[in-house]
C-alpha cells in the first residue's frame, strides 16, 4: 500500500499505473499544491518505492506554470509518453489544457510543445471561452488509446450544450503527426458535472469505458460494441464501491488490473491511500466484476485448515449460545441476543476463506481486528436481501455520554443462493480490507480505527454453519514513502 503522506495526510491525488519489464510505475498528483507529478515503482503492485519525480510545473510564463493535474503514461514506437493536464497563472487556473512529455526510460521526462500540444477545449463539440457557464473549462485527465493505426486521447471535458450541471462528457481527440482533431464525445450521459479520469479498454468483443463521478465518489462504467460507438449501461453501473476513486486499468500478465486511490471517510478533504489492485473480469452477459488480485496467493507464507483452528471462544458468554464441532465443519448457534465466536490469528495480515450457511431468520456476520472487549470491525450479511456492510464498532473512552463508536464504512449487494449459503474471502493486510462473496469482490477499503489479532463470526438469533475454512498468513506490509530506489535495484 502507498500513501503520499508528508505535511498533510492526504497528499496523493489522481493516479496512473504503467507496467514495463515487470516493474509497475505509479504516477500521481501531489495535493493540494499540484506542483509536481510524483513517481513510484513496485515489483508487485502492492509495495511501492518513491523515485525521482516525473514532472514539475513550468517556469513563470509557461502554459503549465500554475498546476499539474491528472496524467496517463503510454508507449509508442520505443518511446514513452506522459500526457498530462496543466494550468497557467495567466488564466488564473480556469482553463485546463493537455500537454505531453517524452522519455526513453520512464525515469527522465522532457516536456514537448508543438502544433498539437498543449491542447484545449474547443467548440463546436465542447465548451469554450464563449460558452462557459461555470467560468472554468474542464479539459483534463487524458487517456491515450490506439487501435488499427489510429491514435486517440479521451479527456474529461464538458459538452457544449445541455443543463450546465449535466454537461460532463468524455471528449475524443484523434492524434495525427501534425495536428489534433476534435471529434464528438465518446460518452455524453447527460447526468454528471464531470466524468473524471476516463479509461477505455477492450475485453473479448466489447469496449468498456470507466469514469469517476464526483457527485457520489464512485467509479462507474459503460460498454459498447464499437470503440467510438454508442455506449450503454447495465442495470448496475457501479464498478467499485463508494470511496474508491480515480481508477485506471492496466494489462498485467494476461490479467486486467484496476488501480485507484481510496478516500478515507468518503471525503475529498481527508487522507487518501493507494490500496492493492483488483482484477477485472467479465461474466457471460458482458458485465464487469472485480476479482481478488492473483498475487495474493503468491504472498501466502503458511496455511491452516479449519480442523487445525483453535476452538472458538464465546467472548460475551451468552448462555443461549452453543458451538458444535462437526465432522464437516462447525455449527454456531445463538438463540437470544448476541454472541461473538472469537478466534485469534498468529499474524495480523491474513486471508480467511470459507463457506457459511445460515439457518433460520436471525443475523450473522464476520468479525476482524477484534480485541478482548469486542471492539473491532463487523461485517453483517443480509442473506435474504443480499446486502453486506462493514462497520467499525467499539468503545469511545473520550465521550462517556456517547461511549461507543459505531459507523458503517462501506456497503454492497451480492447474489443470494437458494440455500442461504455463500463463500467468503476476507483479506486483511495492514489497514486494508477486501471481502469477496462467491468469488466477487464486494468490499474494498482502508481504515485505521482498530488493529487487533481477533477474528471470527457472530450470531444474533441465528444458526451458522462454517465449513471449508482456511486461514492463510501474509507477510506484513512494507510501508515506505521517502527512500528512493532505482528501478533496476527494485527488480533485483
Amino acid at each position: 500500500m502507498y500513501a503520499g503522506a508528508g505535511y498533510s495526510e492526504w497528499e496523493i491525488g489522481d493516479i496512473d499505473v504503467f507496467q514495463h519489464d515487470g516493474i509497475y510505475h505509479l504516477f500521481h498528483l501531489i495535493i493540494p499544491n499540484h506542483d509536481y507529478i510524483a513517481h513510484a515503482i513496485s515489483n508487485d503492485g502492492v509495495s511501492w518505492k518513491r523515485v525521482n519525480n516525473a514532472l514539475f510545473v513550468g517556469h513563470p510564463g509557461a502554459w503549465d506554470d500554475d498546476m499539474l493535474w491528472t496524467m496517463h503514461a503510454a508507449e509508442y514506437q520505443d518511446k514513452f509518453y506522459l500526457f498530462y493536464t496543466g494550468l497557467s497563472l495567466k488564466d488564473k487556473g480556469s482553463m485546463q489544457k493537455i500537454g505531453i512529455a517524452v522519455s526513453d526510460d520512464l525515469m527522465e521526462w522532457t516536456k514537448v510543445t508543438d502544433e498539437r500540444f498543449p491542447a484545449r477545449s474547443q467548440a463546436p463539440y465542447y465548451e469554450d471561452l464563449k460558452n462557459n457557464p461555470r467560468q472554468w473549462l474542464s479539459f483534463r485527465d487524458p487517456f491515450y488509446y490506439t487501435e488499427n493505426g489510429r491514435h486517440f486521447l479521451f479527456v474529461c471535458a464538458r459538452a457544449s450544450e445541455g443543463p450546465f450541471s449535466r454537461r460532463g462528457c468524455v471528449a475524443t481527440l484523434e492524434l495525427f503527426e501534425d495536428k489534433l482533431v476534435s471529434l464528438p464525445p465518446i460518452l455524453y450521459p447527460r447526468m454528471y458535472d464531470d466524468v473524471e479520469c476516463p479509461c477505455v479498454f477492450k475485453i473479448r468483443d466489447k469496449y468498456y469505458l470507466i469514469g469517476s463521478i464526483r457527485e457520489d465518489i464512485k467509479v462507474r462504467y459503460w460498454f459498447s460494441e464499437d470503440l467510438l460507438g454508442e455506449y450503454h449501461s447495465f442495470h448496475s453501473d457501479v464498478l467499485i464501491p463508494k470511496g474508491n476513486y480515480a481508477a485506471r486499468v492496466v494489462k498485467d500478465n494476461g490479467h486486467w488490473l484496476i488501480f485507484n486511490f481510496y478516500y478515507m471517510g468518503n471525503s475529498v478533504h481527508i487522507k487518501r491511500v493507494l490500496p492493492p489492485p483488483k482484477q477485472l473480469a467479465v461474466d457471460d452477459d458482458g458485465r464487469l466484476f472485480l476479482k481478488s488480485y492473483y498475487r495474493w496467493d503468491q504472498m501466502v507464507t503458511s496455511t491452516l485448515e479449519q480442523d487445525e483452528f483453535a476452538e472458538p471462544r464465546k467472548l460475551l458468554e451468552n448462555p443461549t449460545s452453543d458451538l458444535q464441532i462437526l465432522a464437516d465443519g462447525w455449527m454456531l448457534h445463538n438463540r437470544s441476543g448476541y454472541e461473538l465466536f472469537y478466534l485469534e490469528s498468529a499474524t495480523p495480515s491474513y486471508i480467511w476463506e470459507g463457506r457459511i450457511r445460515v439457518v433460520g431468520l436471525g443475523k450473522c456476520g464476520l468479525m476482524c481486528d477484534l480485541d478482548e472487549e469486542g471492539n473491532g470491525y463487523f461485517i453483517p450479511f443480509d442473506v435474504v436481501n443480499g446486502f453486506v456492510t462493514i462497520r467499525k464498532w467499539g468503545t469511545n473512552p473520550d465521550n462517556l455520554k456517547e461511549d461507543f463508536v459505531f459507523g458503517d464504512l462501506q456497503s454492497n449487494l451480492f447474489k443470494v443462493r437458494d440455500d442461504l449459503s455463500f463463500d467468503f474471502r476476507l483479506i486483511r493486510y495492514g489497514h486494508y480490507f477486501e471481502l469477496s462473496v462467491n468469488g466477487v469482490v464486494r468490499l474494498t477499503l482502508i481504515d485505521y480505527s482498530f488493529h487487533a489479532a481477533g477474528f471470527g463470526l457472530y450470531s444474533a438469533s441465528s444458526e451458522i454453519y462454517l465449513s471449508k475454512s482456511t486461514l492463510k498468513s501474509l507477510p506484513e506490509p512494507i510501508v515506505e514513502y521517502s527512500h528512493p530506489e532505482s528501478a533496476e535495484g527494485l527488480k533485483d
